[in-house]
């Protein structure tokens, strides 16, 4: 429709719909969502778990604590990251480099960003005295190691690291697998530790010794990889 125009222009405005329900009405903006960062101040109080490890090579247990931050708490991004690691033990022959160890992990921790790298970089360091087996047939190359192995976990439980899935049809054969086995596991002479049938071999991808031959093929009982694919 054509409207013709016979006075001058002094102001318009936009009409909206309002059979439809339309609020005109801006939304309120949203919160600015923290990430992790290095300036980020520490709180009062932290949330953590404290893991124990329990060497052959150490007289004495570590006992290593890590406190995350819960960032932007009551949001729909709320989430915890790693802020802080401590590790304690009543030998203190290795006492400077742990320290400086957890120094340099809580400073990669509260510089942000993706800090997953570290349980790679700490499970490939290797003691030249040898490693060491923990219960369940776990190969630990180092102290170390399982200092990555637990970081790991730890970043699996508050949900940074999401652990790979067995598919079900894996799942059911392993589960068959170890049944079978089930009766030599409880045989007199089998320590409780051996939660694996005695004859496996150690795994590449999980140093666990839970490779078996099945159907033709080497099989880990624990993580479920194959050789052949």
């Amino acid at each position: 429709m054509t409207i013709k125009i016979t006075r001058k222009i002094k102001g318009y405005s936009v009409a909206h719909p309002d059979a439809a329900g339309v609020s005109t009405a801006r939304a309120a903006p949203e919160a600015e969502v923290i990430q992790m960062h290095e300036r980020l101040e520490r709180p009062e109080v932290l949330v953590g778990s404290t893991y124990k490890i329990k060497s052959p090579l150490f007289e004495h247990a570590l006992y290593v604590t890590i406190n995350d931050i819960v960032l932007n708490a009551g949001t729909p991004h709320e989430s915890r990251r790693p802020f802080e690691v401590f590790i304690n033990s009543k030998n203190m022959e290795h006492f400077q480099w742990i320290v400086a160890l957890t120094r340099i992990m809580s400073a990669v921790f509260r510089k942000g960003g993706d800090v997953t790298f570290l349980v790679e970089e700490l499970k490939a360091v290797f003691d030249p005295r040898g490693g060491y087996f923990r219960p369940g047939g776990v190969y630990m190359p180092s102290i170390v190691a399982e200092l990555g192995l637990i970081i790991e976990q730890h970043l699996k439980s508050i949900g940074m690291i999401k652990d790979s899935e067995i598919s079900d049809a894996q799942r059911a054969l392993i589960a068959e697998k170890r049944a079978a086995y089930e009766a030599t596991l409880k045989s007199p002479g089998t320590t409780a530790a051996a939660s694996y049938p005695p004859g496996a071999t150690l795994c590449a991808k999980c140093n666990t010794h839970a490779m078996v031959l099945l159907d033709g093929c080497a099989t880990c009982l624990s993580c479920g990889y194959s050789k052949c694919g």
